[in-house]
Order: C-alpha cells, then sequence, then structure tokens
C-alpha cells in the first residue's frame, strides 16, 4: 500500500493541482499522487485544528495525481472548500481494498450508483467505456436533482460510449431528461446472459438496499454484485472501531465487499 508518507499513522501535504467545480456543493480537488492507488480506495484528508475525514478516490492518473470529490458537509470539508489550486493540503493513504478491474472488464456488467456514490466508481465506469464490449456495460446514475448532477463532462463520454441511463429523483416542468429513482430502469436493462452477468452498487444504503433488490429480482447471483460500504469509516486503519460492522471493519475489509458477505453485515 503506497502511503503519502512512509507513516501509515502521519499525514504528508499535497498540492492541489486542480479545483473542479459541480454543484454550489461538490467540488473534485485534483491532488498531487505519485504512489498506486485503485478506484474506490480512499485517503484521509486533514486540517489542523480541524479534523480529518474520509474521501474516496474519484479518479486516478497514474502516477501523477489523484481526484477527491468533496461535499462541503461539515468543519473538515468547510476548511477543504478554503483552499485553492496551488496550495497544500494533508493527506494519508491510500486505504481499503478497492475495485479490482480485471472482475468487470469482460462480459455483461450493470453499475448503479447513486449522488455522490458514483465517485468510488467513476474510475471503474471510464474503464468500462475503453472496453471492447462497451456496449454491454450497462451504467445507471441517479442524482437528486439536475442541479445536482456530477462529472457532466464525463457522463456525455460515457453516454457514447457504452449504455447510459441517467435519472434525477425529481425535476421542474419541461425537464426532458429521466425523472426516477435508480431502481425504476433497472428491470429496463437488456442482459443475454442474467446468470453470468455482474453488477456494482454505490450510494445511500436505502438507494443500494432495495438495487441489490432489483438485481436479485432481475436473476442475478448474489455472488455476482459488489457494494461499496462506506458508511462511519474514521481512522482508515480499522484502530477506532467507528466503522466495524459485526465482525468486519469497512476501512480493513472494505470499503468494497461482495454481496453474499454485505448481506450479513448487520449495522
Amino acid at each position: 500500500m503506497s502511503m503519502t508518507n512512509n507513516n501509515p499513522y502521519v499525514s504528508g501535504p499535497s498540492e492541489i493541482l486542480d479545483v473542479i467545480k459541480h454543484t454550489e456543493k461538490e467540488y473534485t480537488f485534483r491532488m498531487a499522487f505519485a504512489g498506486e492507488v485503485k478506484p474506490g480506495q480512499f485517503f484521509e484528508v486533514s486540517i489542523p485544528k480541524f479534523g480529518e475525514a474520509p474521501i474516496s478516490v474519484s479518479g486516478i492518473e497514474e502516477g501523477v495525481s489523484v481526484d477527491l470529490t468533496i461535499r462541503r458537509v461539515g468543519r473538515v470539508t468547510n476548511m477543504v472548500f478554503e483552499h485553492m489550486k496551488g496550495q497544500s493540503i494533508l493527506m494519508r493513504g491510500p486505504y481499503g481494498n478497492g475495485f479490482d478491474l480485471d472482475l468487470y472488464r469482460d462480459g455483461e456488467i450493470i453499475v448503479v450508483a447513486g449522488g455522490t456514490g458514483v465517485s468510488p466508481v467513476r474510475g471503474v465506469i471510464e474503464a468500462l467505456s475503453l472496453t471492447e464490449d462497451a456496449k454491454d456495460k450497462h451504467v445507471i446514475v441517479g442524482f437528486r436533482s439536475p442541479d445536482d448532477i456530477l462529472f457532466r463532462d464525463d457522463l456525455k463520454n460515457w453516454e457514447e460510449r457504452l449504455d447510459l441511463c441517467l435519472t434525477v429523483d425529481g425535476a421542474p416542468e419541461g425537464y426532458e431528461g429521466k425523472v426516477g429513482l435508480v431502481t425504476k430502469y433497472i428491470p429496463e436493462i437488456p442482459l443475454k446472459d442474467v446468470e453470468k452477468a455482474r453488477a456494482i452498487v454505490v450510494g445511500p444504503p436505502a438507494m443500494m438496499r432495495f438495487s441489490v433488490m432489483g438485481l436479485l429480482d432481475k436473476g442475478f447471483k448474489e455472488e455476482n454484485i459488489w457494494v461499496s460500504q462506506e458508511r462511519k469509516m474514521c481512522c482508515g486503519l480499522g484502530i477506532c472501531g467507528h466503522c466495524r460492522v459485526g465482525e468486519k471493519y469497512i476501512c480493513l475489509d472494505g470499503p468494497v465487499f461482495n454481496y453474499t458477505e454485505s448481506k450479513d453485515m448487520i449495522d
């Protein structure tokens, strides 16, 4: 595991190479990072005197940078938003197991992601869009409203390459896109062989629960479904116990789990 420094307990400074605004509350901070990292892993971002927060990797330029898409929701993230391109913030990581892209490149797959849950699978979707059978890669992404849509340029590119369904929970009159929860569109995805197809589900807990139910109803096998459990992570090292669910530590054993493991994780 490559760290921002040699001590996994200590944060190191990382330069902000760029700041990309998505919405009033969500920005992507492109951070200098030369180590190894996978989609679905996370970093601990810290601001002295304010604390630290786990942030999922939303983009990777190998050997150069990682993208951290951050929502302004509290003390630490509010202070991160005060930093600009050229300045530095403290990071440590990456942590967690991330997504193994080799599991998903071949054959049919459905990726279902909601809201900021798109961030940890952004790298996965990008890799799928570049495969020879990209049209067999089905992606359903949902946001609360048209104003809350993230990664708009990526969505345009993905729409051209793979089978993309973009939906919003609610929209003003005259909106021409799809409206409704992501679960509404799972039954509509055409699959050649559902017993061999795989799926990734990332988002708020309720959204993931009902999306998995929809996939199982469609005929998916439990062992062909993966989820990312990101709630309650804190230290990233399995020391604080904050993210312990049953016998599992989300930050160490996850955050990516096969559904056969996660279905018995009672929170």
